[in-house]
């Protein structure tokens, strides 16, 4: 049987750590994203130059229906997927070793956070890192300045309220909100 290379590994949910002998991999991943952000935020380009580098970032053509607003940020970029008709607003960071999926008619208002890695509470394995995929279904939305943690999926139809920090998955049809989020309301 075949091992798992690194980039499984970590998105399987094992542990990391910055001296396992294959993490020069992730480390090439991590400037190449720099690169391509490096030049996505740092001057103007039209919404078809901007789905190009995107394109590249994440390693797969981005739908023609999407669309992304500069700056973005991430630390990887070839673990996001997006669907159709999605709308990533301005200045998001989306840490995706773990994976990002955005289904069709996701909405993800401005400085969202989408962060899939955590680190060990261990302080002698600090340095190591855990990944979990977060996973926003369809025609979910995201308000400004959310921030969704590891391993959580938000379901369809569900809303984020601005500032809200989402730790646990969000049933479909719901809205959540505060600091951890909570379901405040259902979507008839």
């Amino acid at each position: 049987m075949r091992s798992k290379d690194i980039f499984e590994r970590d998105k399987s949910g094992e542990q990391i750590s910055l001296n396992d002998p294959e993490y020069y991999k992730i480390k090439d991943v991590i400037i190449e994203a720099q690169r391509i952000t490096a030049e996505l935020n740092n001057s103007y380009h039209d919404e078809e130059e901007v789905r190009k580098l995107f394109s590249q970032l994440t390693g797969v053509d981005v739908d023609e229906t999407s669309w992304l607003l500069p700056p973005f940020y991430t630390d990887f970029g070839k673990n996001i997927r997006v669907g159709k008709n999605v709308f990533i607003n301005h200045a998001c960071t989306f840490m995706d070793r773990g994976s990002i999926t955005l289904e069709d008619d996701v909405l993800v208002g401005p400085k969202v956070n989408l962060i899939t890695i955590n680190h060990p509470l261990d302080p002698s394995e600090r340095q190591s890192t855990i990944s979990n995929p977060i996973i926003i279904k369809k025609n979910a939305w995201i308000g400004v300045g959310a921030m969704v943690m590891p391993g959580v999926t938000i379901g369809e139809n569900s809303v984020v309220s601005a500032a809200a920090v989402v730790t646990k998955d969000v049933p479909p049809n719901t809205v959540v909100a505060g600091i951890p989020a909570k379901v405040i309301k259902t979507i008839e």
